[in-house]
């Protein structure tokens, strides 16, 4: 193997140049440094040790708790001509053995275990007698307890350290927050690593948060209308509604399917492939489906319910356009989403301390959504980029909405809160407000009231939009040892009493952003706008999934849909035109060049 970083990316990979911070990680491991690299999914992480792992001697050891990811990367670099295996639970006893052998024989150049296999059965020790070329730990936020996805087993990685100081560490993650890094740098030894943060922005990704109103409608309308025939993901929180809603999108003409956790194995694995390998299904999940699925072509993630905290909901939102191609971030939530967090957090058997930094999380969460500014700003600020500008690709940018002054609003609704006991819900206190009359309203004497009706200058629509924002400002609270209903909090008070103001988003009306462009200009054939071309592409990924059902691998594996649009851009008619393509490297030159330019060829002759 050359020792050229760039000609390894060039020959193995088939990419002319790294991005971003990409050379100085891989040059700074290559080395013999230890690294802790922070980088956006689909930024290119990966490469950051795969590249060392193939220029240093020895065996490069990836430790990840994603077994897709294990299987995906592990397909993907043999079909590069990498010698690389995975060591997981899910492995039949034929490819255990054919792994071990490998193992045994020095015939590999990386591996990919599990944390839990890593170190137990005496994999550690079998470890000391390898040649190391590389440690490196993804998924790194794992380590730690302020993460959004901890794992216990993760905390014995440090075990590393003690059995091998000298093999350099790297450790990489999407998601981490300044005390998340700090958790890593310190259980994973890394006191000496160098520190590599890249951009966290995803240009391509449009982001865009609605408020509930019918869910379905909404959700039918957005996929028909803006990604008709395109593979996407909707992200429910229980899995009654992940059923309930796969159904519904099938009856409405949709190939939609779900997975979550409680469904058995073979029926996950099947929708999972279904998803990899069909250009048209739309996966509706609880968050168990995704971790290490590298899907590039995912045109749009939905949330129909709110994620935990921003960094899973960046880590989400991340499985959309691995491609760099134009990709939405679409989320519906309402009052009970804003609760329901807040029950979790507050009923959380987790230390004090712990708890306080979950509430800041939900914090964190509930302003990004009732932003009135650019949306990309609040998320990059949260994990520490300042960004000068707005992005002109949100639904704030594109669709500017209005803030107001509702501190007197905001008074009629804690008052009323107030006056009524502290112990109803948003629904009963709106109709209090408006003054209507209604059965409990009249059985309660709450009509004798002196906030009964004092609120008719609002709707009930525009009600539950004042209730939701002061929930998520902490200026109410729901009551778990009474009986589920709102209460004051101690930041109502100043409030109360006229010292505070509260500056409230006037939700807009209607469904859509009237900003955004047509559904077919972000579709992936949108650089493509010359009729004939638009053939050709069709024509290579009518080749592409032939070749792909050939081989029994998702078409993407083959090529991604960039690489099309680059090959059908250029109409390459050799093949050292063709290896100029970002995508192709030396082996896929060698599987599918010829094919490729005979598909061309032939186009051009018709």
């Amino acid at each position: 193997m050359a020792s050229d970083p760039l000609h390894v990316l060039r020959t193995i990979f088939g990419f002319d140049q790294f991005r971003g911070q990409q050379q100085a990680i891989i040059e700074h491991v290559t080395a013999g440094g230890d690294a802790l690299v922070l980088a956006p999914t689909g930024g290119g992480k990966s490469l950051c040790y795969q590249i060392p792992a193939l220029i240093r001697p020895g065996l490069a050891v990836v430790v990840s708790p994603l077994i897709a990811l294990m299987h995906d990367q592990v397909q993907r670099l043999r079909q590069l001509g990498v010698r690389a295996a995975a060591f997981n639970s899910t492995l039949a006893p034929n490819e255990l053995r054919a792994a071990e052998e490998a193992f045994r024989t020095g015939q590999l150049d990386l591996i990919y275990v599990a944390p839990e296999r890593l170190l137990r059965g005496g994999f550690i020790h079998r470890l000391t007698e390898a040649n190391l070329a590389l440690f490196a730990i993804d998924e790194a936020h794992c380590v730690s307890q302020w993460g959004h996805d901890f794992r216990p087993e993760y905390l014995e990685l440090a075990r590393l350290r003690q059995h091998f100081p000298s093999v350099p560490l790297i450790a990489l993650t999407a998601t981490a927050d300044e005390a998340t890094r700090q958790d890593i740098v310190e259980r994973l030894d890394l006191t000496n690593a160098s520190k590599f943060v890249a951009g966290f922005d995803r240009p391509n990704i449009r982001y865009r948060i609605r408020p509930r109103e019918n869910s379905r409608r909404q959700l039918l309308r957005f996929i028909k209308e803006e990604h008709p025939g395109a593979p996407g993901i909707v992200y429910c929180m229980s899995r009654a509604k992940v059923e309930e809603t796969a159904a519904w999108l099938v009856e409405s003409g949709i190939r939609a399917f779900p997975y979550h956790a409680g469904m058995d194995a073979d029926t996950r694995a099947r929708h999972q492939e279904k998803f990899l390998f069909e250009p048209d299904v739309v996966i509706v999940a609880t968050i168990a489906f995704g971790m290490g699925i590298d899907k590039p072509d995912v045109r749009f993630v939905a949330h129909l319910d709110l994620p935990k905290n921003l960094e899973a909901y960046y880590q989400e939102t991340g499985r959309a356009g691995r491609d760099d191609l134009p990709s939405d971030a679409w989320m519906i939530y309402g009052m009970q989403d804003v609760i329901k967090l807040r029950n979790l957090a507050e009923s959380s058997a987790a230390e004090e301390e712990i708890k306080r930094v979950e509430h800041r999380k939900i914090d964190a969460l509930l302003g990004f959504c009732e932003t009135i500014g650019c949306r990309r700003q609040v998320l990059l600020a949260y994990f520490g980029e300042e960004r000068t500008e707005p992005c002109g690709n949100c639904d704030s940018c594109l669709d500017p909405v209005d803030s107001y002054d509702g501190s007197v609003l905001a008074q009629k609704a804690l008052s009323c809160v107030y006056r009524t006991g502290q112990r109803f819900g948003a629904g009963h206190l709106i109709d209090v407000l408006v003054g209507a009359e209604t059965d409990r309203i009249g059985r309660l004497s709450h009509d004798q009231l002196s906030t009964y009706g004092i609120g008719k200058e609002l709707d009930k629509q525009a009600w539950r939009s004042v209730f939701r924002q002061l929930l998520a400002l902490g200026l109410l609270a729901v009551d778990l040892a009474g009986h589920g209903g709102l209460r004051l909090t101690d930041r109502s008070r100043p409030v109360l009493r006229g010292e505070q103001a509260v500056t409230l988003r006037r939700d807009l009306a209607g469904p859509k952003v009237r900003s955004r462009r047509k559904s077919n200009d972000r579709d992936v054939g949108a650089t493509i706008t010359d009729a004939a071309d638009q053939i050709l592409f069709e024509r290579l990924r009518r080749y592409r999934r032939s070749q792909a059902e050939a081989e029994g691998i998702p078409p993407y594996r083959i090529l991604h849909d960039a690489t099309l649009v680059e090959i059908v851009g250029m109409k390459p008619a050799t093949l050292d035109h063709l290896a100029d393509v970002n995508g192709i490297g030396a082996q896929k030159l060698e599987n599918y060049g010829p094919d490729i330019l005979e598909e061309v060829r032939a186009h051009l002759a018709s």
